[in-house]
């Protein structure tokens, strides 16, 4: 059985496709570092490690849609194409979990 077909990307100039993607490499990371959720320390300290640099990706990203002019971020078509690649799920790791009934 095939998947349910995603929607389709809203259509983004190639640098707010850039932020998107950037942007959800650090929260991924982000997600891998929260000490809230299990995981080990060396694996928090990888993606530490690599945070820097998808931080400073994302500056860039975000510098470039400056430098041409791009200077009005447009939440709801970049929150549909965070939707699209699972942006939700993914957001969601970097938060506080809830309180367990344990």
């Amino acid at each position: 059985m095939l998947p349910p077909e995603l929607p389709p990307l809203p259509a983004l100039t190639r640098a707010e496709g850039e932020v998107i993607d950037r942007y959800l490499d650090v929260v991924d990371l982000l997600g891998r570092i929260n000490p809230g959720r299990h995981g080990d320390t060396y694996g928090g300290l990888r993606a530490a490690q690599a945070l820097v640099a998808k931080a400073t990706q994302l500056r860039e990203a975000l510098a470039l849609m400056h430098r041409r002019g791009e200077t009005e971020l447009h939440a709801d078509t970049l929150a549909r194409a965070l939707r699209v690649l699972d942006g939700e799920r993914r957001t969601a790791r970097v938060t506080v979990p809830p309180l367990s009934d344990s």
